[in-house]
């Protein structure tokens, strides 16, 4: 479902312009730079209107998060959450996921939480899932030895599909659950994730971590 268009966006993205990071890709390799303390540097992909963005950030402190975000009408919201709960360990960047090397340089994420992405659910679309090899290989571009990948959604298909997409290129399971919320709330939630905990729709989650992958000989 497409985002209402909202009003005053342009005065309202300005007034939240500290929190925005407009060239990312200056930033390569300088990230800890906005933050020299920060024990680890995260990357959220598709922040949305930023709930687990800003609870993210004020429940650990001493972790400096970047938000993806290309939906200005929904990056807005999650700016002014972050802005209003006072929170200087945030910033928005307006990307492409794809783009991730580009603005990160090898080693310089800890991090990344990929939470309800669109599941693209025709076979001929299945290169656009953020969980797909190709962009796994972006992923394993940026993190540092050993980081991981924290991934949920409430889509059944999507999740199966992934939990056989993470191994071969180069990551391993753990945490594996699909139905995380079963004995009650875990964790930080999206909005959509509270939304569907309030209708019992099962939330699937795993972690990904990175491991040394020996790429396959070429024959000659």
């Amino acid at each position: 479902m497409r985002m209402r268009k909202k009003k005053n966006l342009v005065p309202r993205m300005e007034a939240c312009a500290h929190w925005l990071t407009e060239d990312p890709c200056a930033m390569r390799g300088r990230w800890r730079e906005l933050m020299p303390a920060a024990r680890e540097v995260r990357v959220e992909l598709g922040c949305g209107k930023g709930r687990f963005t800003a609870d993210t950030a004020a429940a650990e402190p001493d972790v400096l998060l970047i938000a993806v975000e290309k939906v200005p009408d929904a990056m807005v919201v999650a700016m002014e959450r972050v802005r209003n709960a006072g929170l200087e360990n945030v910033r928005f960047i307006d990307a492409d996921a794809a783009a991730l090397p580009e603005m990160f340089a090898p080693g310089e994420v800890d991090r990344i939480y990929i939470n309800f992405c669109d599941p693209w659910p025709k076979s001929n679309q299945k290169k656009r899932r953020l969980t797909h090899g190709s962009f796994l290989k972006q992923y394993r571009k940026v993190l540092k030895p050993g980081g991981q990948i924290h991934f949920k959604t409430d889509n059944d298909k999507l999740f199966e599909w992934s939990l056989k997409e993470f191994p071969p290129s180069g990551f391993a399971l753990s945490e594996v659950t699909t139905d995380l919320h079963a004995d009650g709330p875990v964790g930080v939630m999206t909005d959509y994730e509270a939304r569907f905990y309030g209708e019992s729709k099962n939330i699937n989650r795993c972690v990904a971590t990175m491991v040394d992958r020996v790429e396959p000989e070429t024959e000659e």
